[in-house]
């Protein structure tokens, strides 16, 4: 289970009846920054960490007197778009894994709009359900076979492969270069720009258009299937999709939101795609079988939301452990008039400008480590208000509730301020490993498995926790800053950090 953060998450083995967690095992993966911009993780690194997780797991089972034959299925989520090439005649990763919010085809994407008629971001929107964007793999891809000579020369000799990490790991765990399966689901391939979410195959001219040759692609499947054999089966989910899975978002118009490196909305909106018109993206759900239809979703994605914590460790140096920031803010209890714009990877939904960048404004001397920590926090919730004011025009129906779910949301003072900006109850699930848990879903029902029945018509989210907002939709409240008027010059503030 490797989310957004750039983490492996451990692999969580479930209780197919009770939905129980049952034992995990985590690894943290390295990232390595070599140029400005540039985010890369080592390959063989996942594959290692993965499969070292699988032996602890399997370690603390037998621990618990439970025999590794009870495990029925594995299922696989991930990272979807960043983007992996590798030699399918030695197994050799040709280059690190390029990450989902590098921006080294800045360049490229400025090119290919410049190129499009009335140099449009969103031509190829109606295909793919995307804006062409340093985010998704066809640009990162093309990258490497443009920069990087063994990957050029392996694919012109047909021994190259590409995939995101999903396709990677599903190709090493059923055999390698021995016969490992090449193989991806709807939800990653709907994050390449090269496959036509209307069709649900690899479109041949998106292919041409990036110049990629289709044969090295991964084939395509549903999200809930065998796809190979290891020791068990295997299913996959990109992990966005599958927290949608994970917190039961079923029925169209339920929504959820993910606080990772990153934060990622998606709202079920049923069996037809819905093109948006403020900025948002078009995506596969799922598509819990072969003979099942396939769900699609609207997503506001946000490049930085935990990446903005790790910053101020990291680079400022003003708290030592993520946790702390909470604490920290809590002492301020307002920013006082500081506004931080985290624009470190560009702007993402709803604007798609990879040439933003942030801004920390409002300053005085009276500004203190907390009034930042507070203004960082208040980023985060802002930046999710303006994704779900575009996802409420484009379905016309305002959401009443937002189910959320990831590690930022232990921040009990950011669900607060969460529910305060949005004006409606923010819930935490009662089973935090939202991801997880729908990969483990899809996995236990594959035709074959049939472990885990899902029944979207009887399932609903389940809340443990819920936040009421404290602040009425015209501002009152006893607290000491004013959400509307704050959001207003926030808005202003982050539309300032595009480039004229």
């Amino acid at each position: 289970n490797q989310d957004s953060q750039g983490e492996t998450h451990p692999p969580l083995v479930f209780n197919a009846k009770t939905a129980e967690l049952i034992s995990q095992h985590q690894v943290e993966i390295n990232q390595s920054f070599p140029k400005e911009g540039w985010v890369e993780e080592d390959p063989k690194e996942i594959l290692q960490s993965v499969c070292e997780c699988m032996e602890r797991t399997s370690e603390k089972l037998i621990q618990l007197n439970i025999n590794i034959s009870n495990v029925k299925a594995i299922g696989v989520t991930n990272q979807r778009e960043t983007t992996v090439v590798w030699d399918k005649e030695t197994g050799e990763p040709l280059y690190n894994a390029i990450v989902w919010l590098d921006l080294r085809t800045q360049s490229t994407v400025e090119k290919l709009i410049k190129k499009t008629p009335g140099k449009n971001k969103n031509h190829l929107k109606d295909k793919t359900g995307l804006p062409i964007s340093t985010y998704f793999s066809a640009l990162k891809l093309r990258w490497l076979m443009d920069n990087i000579e063994s990957v050029a020369e392996a694919v012109q000799t047909n021994r190259a492969v590409f995939g995101t990490v999903d396709s990677w790991l599903i190709w090493c765990l059923t055999g390698g270069k021995n016969g490992g399966v090449h193989c991806t689901d709807v939800t990653n391939a709907s994050r390449t720009m090269l496959f036509n979410i209307h069709t649900m195959q690899w479109d041949p001219e998106l292919c041409k258009y990036f110049d990629v040759p289709i044969e090295i692609l991964p084939e395509v499947r549903s999200s809930s299937e065998i796809y190979g054999y290891m020791v068990c089966n295997e299913y996959c989910l990109g992990d966005q999709s599958a927290a949608l899975v994970g917190q039961m978002c079923f029925k169209d118009g339920q929504a959820k939101n993910t606080y990772g490196t990153g934060c990622f909305m998606l709202k079920n909106t049923g069996v037809k795609p819905v093109m948006s018109d403020h900025g948002l993206l078009t995506t596969v759900a799922y598509k819990l079988g072969r003979d099942q239809p396939v769900y699609y979703a609207l997503e506001g994605s946000v490049a930085i939301a935990g990446a903005v914590v790790r910053w101020l460790k990291e680079n400022l140096g003003i708290i030592k452990s993520s946790s702390d920031i909470e604490k920290l803010a809590a002492t301020a209890g307002t920013s006082y008039g500081c506004y931080f714009v985290p624009a470190f990877s560009g702007l993402y939904a709803p604007y798609w400008e990879p040439s933003a960048r942030g801004i920390i404004c409002g300053l005085t001397q009276f500004t203190n480590s907390s009034h930042l920590a507070f203004a960082a926090l208040e980023a985060v919730c802002f930046q999710t208000r303006e994704v779900l004011d575009a996802m409420n025009q484009d379905s016309g129906v305002p959401l009443s509730q937002l189910q959320v779910d990831g590690g930022m949301t232990a921040n009990k003072l950011l669900m607060q301020l969460q529910a305060d900006i949005l004006c409606i109850p923010v819930g935490i699930p009662s089973m935090s490993e939202t991801t997880a848990l729908g990969a483990a879903m899809a996995a236990g029902a594959a035709e074959g498995v049939c472990v885990w029945t899902i029944n979207p018509d009887g399932m609903t989210s389940v809340t443990s926790e819920k936040y009421q907002p404290k602040i009425n939709p015209d501002g009152e409240s006893s607290d000491q800053f004013f959400v509307p008027n704050n959001l207003e010059l926030w808005l202003h503030l982050h539309k300032l950090t595009i480039p004229p």
